[in-house]
């Protein structure tokens, strides 16, 4: 089986056009100008295998055309009513469920902003999942202090300096549940505040070694990181929104090149 994903850049605003052909989709740099316009993306992914007259799982262009005919109203009308986002991409994939015959829509997402996104899995519906992004500047060292000075140097070499060496993180919190009677998995300011005061606080600026108690006698390596933002923030989310939904995932970028996502275990099969 194979998995194709289509992104769609959608202009929102009096200056959009309806139509696919307008470039708002097609185009690697829709044509944005207008204060008043907003650019949302969709990611649809179907699955299926290769057509044996074109090697497509679906054409891409019927991918765009169906968002725009189908999806771009049902966003058009969400922002209208000011809806929270949570449910959107459930109502969307359903609508677009059966667009494209001969393949099946695995996957749809919604990003309203380069920090947040929506998604419904079919597998998973009527859950959804809601993702939001952080960041914090922190400093490691990679020094596993079950091993011996020489071995330290040959498995992280430049990294093992003394003194170590900084990165900028990126971190996703993914939830995954079903929208309350408001329409929300959690609420979004409360899911800052709890990141900020679980891990942004502790460890942003911090020399993770040092000065956070869980790096103290484990090495701080991005999976490692992974998993102990993900101890430190599933108590507190899963007592706002359990049973209804609860953490998912965990995702750090180290670097734009190197990431790591830690899934609840309960969920790896899933993933």
């Amino acid at each position: 089986m194979w998995r194709l994903t289509r992104e769609i850049r959608l202009i929102i605003g009096a200056s959009a056009s309806d139509e696919a052909s307008s470039g708002d989709g097609w185009s690697g740099r829709p044509g944005f100008e207008n204060l008043g316009d907003r650019l949302v993306l969709i990611r649809a992914t179907l699955a299926g295998s290769p057509d044996a007259a074109t090697d497509y799982v679906r054409n891409i262009q019927e991918v765009d055309r169906a968002v725009y005919r189908i999806a771009r109203p049902l966003l058009v009308q969400a922002i209208a009513q000011q809806r929270p986002g949570h449910e959107l991409p459930r109502v969307i994939f359903q609508a677009l469920r059966d667009a494209w015959p001969g393949a099946t829509l695995d996957r749809l997402s919604v990003h309203p902003t380069p920090f947040v996104s929506f998604e419904a899995r079919r597998r998973e519906i009527p859950m959804v999942r809601f993702s939001h992004q952080f960041e914090f500047s922190a400093a490691h060292r990679l020094h596993n202090p079950h091993l011996d000075d020489q071995a330290n140097v040959h498995a992280f070499g430049k990294c093992n300096n003394l003194h170590g060496h900084g990165h900028n993180y990126e971190l996703e919190v993914m939830l995954l549940g079903e929208p309350n009677e408001s329409g929300v998995v959690i609420d979004p300011e409360r899911l800052r505040r709890i990141v900020q005061q679980r891990v942004v606080d502790p460890m942003d600026h911090k020399f993770l070694n040092l000065e956070v108690p869980q790096f103290a006698q484990l090495n701080p390596s991005v999976e490692n990181i992974a998993r102990v933002i993900f101890e430190l923030l599933v108590d507190a989310t899963d007592a706002e929104t359990r049973p209804r939904a609860r953490l998912a995932s965990v995702t750090v970028w180290e670097t734009p090149k190197t990431w790591c996502e830690y899934i609840a275990p309960d969920l790896a099969d899933q993933a």
